[in-house]
């Protein structure tokens, strides 16, 4: 008989909990061994760097207040170490700051007391599932270019991914903000799981609340059956909230509670459920600006910018243009079935002085009208169609001197002010208010609520 071949028996996994109290860390203990996990339980900050300098770890959970520090102060050690060791903290039940604080020092995720065992567990499994951060990146959603601020966004993905913070992307139109969302999700611990996108700007109001939570049967008429909204359908991935700065502030109120309580109540539900997801969000607006003017609420500014990642325009990364017009031309090949045209060596000179206005969505809509357009396999200058670069700068330029603003900056405010004496003149009537300036009640409070009017800007 042939001797059976020993397998190497694979390491225990271990966690370090830091917590002094008893009760939480029998409770934490008796959890993370029925897990299958070998647990170290400590009490102090003393403790916890002791048995880091002697022990691998492949999690550390840590409360927030410690008889000889802080919890923070242990996030900030352990990331400064070179090791990926993810920290979770256990903060106070309903302290947000302490929370958000946390993942910006570099917290891998946070729960609150009393621990919820359901949540706590997620967690767990979420940060033992993290991928090797030496594995490479999808090979199917590439961030191509060469240049430098090319190279920080992928250098600052690959930190984003080893965390469940919230994220915010900034940055123009059509420089890729939804591809860099799916890059987070898809390099953590979330990717086996949900990536759902959502159009902020393209839901209607009155329908926000259930498409973004759910409702039961019988919640309105039309509601024959219960249905699951954008957060369940999220559950355990990431969701991904395109063109946030859309959101009324009425909806604004009701995410916050969701991202802050991670629980959610369908329309017509008489209770909570719990939901496990990420958030990550995105907008070409300037959210401080907006949260100045009353258009964004503040607390939930701070909610979904724990980390911000900007994605540079076009124009500032002029070197990767060919490599990026390069795949944009074999992605349309290949829906065609045809060999991938080349571009001339003077429509690439003439790609390369364009500025982009619309980023790299621009430069696709450009090239697959240019491959429509072309007689041959070779795409040149004429066929690009584009506008000249010094024209259309100078309009800009003198558009927005005249105003004072870009445009839609300068007609928020001109309608703003036009609502503003309206409310005055009728002593904030909103009816009358509505009359007097030819729009229906219900579009002035749209826009009222667009603009962020509130009866605290009443004389």
């Amino acid at each position: 008989m042939k001797r059976a071949e020993r397998r190497p028996a694979q390491r225990e996994r271990q966690v370090l909990v830091v917590d002094d109290e008893p009760d939480i860390r029998e409770l934490l203990e008796l959890t993370l061994a029925k897990m299958g996990l070998a647990v170290v339980a400590v009490g102090s900050l003393g403790e916890a760097r002791e048995r880091l300098r002697q022990t691998r770890f492949d999690l550390c959970l840590t409360d927030m207040r410690l008889p000889d520090g802080e919890g923070l102060d242990l996030v900030r050690h352990i990331s400064g170490m070179e090791n990926d060791l993810p920290v979770a903290v256990i903060t106070a039940h309903g302290s947000a700051e302490n929370a958000v604080a946390a993942l910006k020092a570099g917290a891998f995720d946070y729960v609150s007391k009393p621990v919820g065992l359901e949540q706590l567990r997620a967690l767990v499994k979420s940060a033992l599932s993290l991928p090797d951060q030496a594995d490479s990146p999808p090979r199917d959603l590439p961030l191509l270019g060469a240049s430098a601020p090319l190279a920080q966004v992928r250098e600052m993905i690959a930190k984003l991914a080893r965390t469940q913070a919230p994220v915010h992307v900034s940055g123009e139109s059509g420089s890729g903000k939804e591809l860099a969302a799916r890059l987070i999700h898809g390099q953590g611990a979330r990717r086996e799981r949900p990536f759902v996108p959502v159009n902020c700007g393209a839901i209607p109001e009155n329908l926000m609340e259930s498409e973004f939570f759910g409702y039961r049967r019988g919640a309105f008429t039309g509601a024959e059956h219960d249905r699951d909204g954008f957060f369940q359908a999220a559950n355990g991935g990431t969701l991904f909230l395109d063109e946030v700065a859309d959101l009324p502030l009425p909806m604004q109120v009701k995410l916050l509670r969701a991202i802050q309580e991670k629980r959610v109540r369908k329309v017509g539900a008489t209770q909570e459920e719990p939901v496990d997801v990420r958030i990550i969000s995105a907008t070409h607006q300037n959210l401080s600006r907006l949260v100045e003017s009353g258009g964004f609420r503040q607390d939930l500014f701070y909610r979904l910018n724990v980390i911000e990642l900007q994605m540079p325009p076009l124009r500032d990364c002029r070197e990767d243009i060919p490599q990026i017009a390069a795949s944009i031309l074999e992605r349309i090949a290949r829906a065609s079935g045809a060999p991938p045209a080349r571009l001339a060596g003077a429509a690439l000179e003439e790609l390369a002085q364009y500025d982009f206005p619309g980023n790299i969505r621009e430069l696709e809509n450009v090239l697959e009208r240019a491959t429509a357009l072309s007689n041959g396999a070779q795409i040149g200058a004429d066929d690009l169609m584009l506008k000249p670069v010094a024209a259309e700068e100078s309009g800009a330029r003198a558009a927005e001197g005249a105003l004072g603003a870009p445009l839609p900056e300068y007609l928020d405010r001109v309608e703003r002010e036009a609502i503003l004496e309206a409310l005055a003149r009728t002593r904030f009537n909103r009816t009358a208010a509505a009359k007097l300036l030819g729009i229906t009640f219900r579009t002035l409070r749209y826009r009222m609520q667009r603009l962020g009017i509130t009866d605290e800007n009443r004389p």
